[in-house]
């Protein structure tokens, strides 16, 4: 398994792949609402990569087999991560999340953020154990959970954070 940045343009077609082979509660878990047919906007913002934005792909051989993307604003990193379902509790998540971390940090992030939806207890857990520090805010149908980035980079390092 190799990761490495996103190349817009270039991708767009193994994230639609990619996409389209995953579980509906896969889908769910990663959108809050199966997405159907992804569309072409969708797929540009999961590539986009600029001074706030980065994108990664977990690959095995050409297939993406993970994707994990962050957003950064005033100091802020907001994080979001998807594997496909035949490679979930493998350790595909916790790398993606390591590498997005560590690139965060660099760009100026001293903060990581995420929405996980209340149902996902598995990541819920995950991220008990991984950040026990991090705050945990439940709202309806979503968990928003901030961390320490310093610490986050640290708890995941060798962790079961894979989502």
């Amino acid at each position: 398994m190799d990761i490495r940045a996103a190349r817009p343009g270039d991708d767009e077609e193994r994230v639609r792949l990619f996409l389209e082979g995953l579980s509906q509660a896969t889908l769910t878990n990663r959108f809050f609402v199966g997405p159907g047919r992804p569309s072409a906007s969708l797929i540009r913002a999961m590539t986009a990569r600029d001074d706030r934005r980065d994108a990664l792909l977990a690959l095995h051989g050409d297939a993406v087999i993970g994707h994990a993307m962050s957003h950064l604003a005033e100091g802020e990193a907001e994080i979001a991560v998807v594997v496909d379902d035949r490679w979930q509790n493998l350790g595909v998540g916790s790398r993606l999340v390591r590498t997005l971390l560590r690139r965060a940090s660099v760009r100026g992030a001293v903060v990581v953020g995420m929405d996980v939806m209340t149902e996902n207890r598995r990541v819920l857990s995950m991220v008990r154990r991984a950040w026990p520090s991090a705050t945990i805010d439940a709202h309806g149908t979503s968990v928003e959970i901030k961390a320490d980035l310093a610490f986050a980079e640290q708890g995941s390092v060798g962790s079961p954070l894979t989502m």
